[in-house]
């Protein structure tokens, strides 16, 4: 059977605003899913819908407080960006190899039918701007201090996410923070469909050829500790996003190409890249 989309907003029980700066409705969703499952389960049931095949989709996730991203999560990654630093800042920042969480703008996010933009000024300065393809968290029920064995509790799902970078001296979040550096979806798939999040093959290719493959089970750091450690610096809001870390194979990608990501149990998407 032909996948279909069905609009279920009339069963949130609540006022919905489609304005992502008003998106008060989202947050909620976010936050009191298990009580309206099954009203949105009955009316997706229910509803005609229309064809998935030539609906546009947007980014799964509106205006969240944050985007938090995880650096140096996976061993692989680690060992080489000693060399992607070595060509592009002449050196290696040795704090950069550790583990840790940064700041994206929202304002960063894209949907999947949408184009990654390069800014011209950095193609024209001759920059690198790599693609990272990564595992993101949606924050359900937020909260600080969230200790390691309840994390999951405090997920309402998973989706894909790509970590577009400009490879430069500059900090990490404004270099991570442009216009379509945070490309989204195809969709939100809630956490017991996915089951383990320890367990999920990621692909990346560009122009047909594969840069990027990898099991989340090589995290350094899993998505438990992952939630838990972020609670205790800042207090997660329901509709935040986690984006768990770049997998091995980071490369440039240039106006013109065709970048393909997927997670096996969450979907793909496949991104033109043009010059802004």
């Amino acid at each position: 059977e032909r996948a279909r989309v069905v609009d279920v907003t009339e069963a949130l029980g609540w006022p919905h605003d489609p304005d992502p700066l008003t998106s008060g409705w989202w947050r909620r969703l976010c936050r009191d899913f298990p009580e309206a499952r099954s009203r949105l389960a009955a009316a997706a049931a229910a509803g005609e819908g229309r064809p998935l095949a030539g609906t546009r989709l947007r980014a799964p996730a509106v205006n969240p407080s944050k985007i938090v991203a995880c650096a140096c999560n996976y061993a692989d990654h680690v060992a080489e960006m000693h060399g992607v630093q070595e060509r592009t800042l002449g050196g290696v920042e040795s704090w950069m190899m550790n583990f840790d969480v940064f700041l994206k703008s929202p304002s960063s996010l894209s949907g999947p039918a949408d184009d990654i933009v390069l800014p011209e000024e950095i193609v024209a300065a001759g920059q690198e701007i790599h693609h990272e393809s990564e595992l993101v968290i949606v924050v359900g029920r937020g909260g600080r201090d969230i200790p390691e064995e309840r994390a999951l509790d405090h997920v309402l799902g998973y989706t894909l996410g790509l970590d577009i970078t400009v490879r430069s001296a500059a900090d990490r979040s404004r270099r991570k923070s442009y216009d379509t550096f945070s490309p989204l979806g195809p969709v939100l798939v809630t956490a017991d469909e996915i089951g383990d999040p320890g367990a999920l093959e990621i692909r990346l290719d560009v122009n047909g050829g594969e840069r990027q493959h990898v099991n989340t089970r090589d995290l350094l750091t899993p998505v438990p500790a992952i939630v838990s450690y972020a609670s205790h610096m800042m207090t997660l809001l329901p509709g935040d996003l986690i984006f768990t870390g770049a997998p091995p194979g980071v490369g440039a990608i240039e106006p013109g190409d065709t970048v393909h990501a997927s997670i096996a149990g969450v979907g793909a998407m496949t991104l033109a890249v043009r010059q802004g």
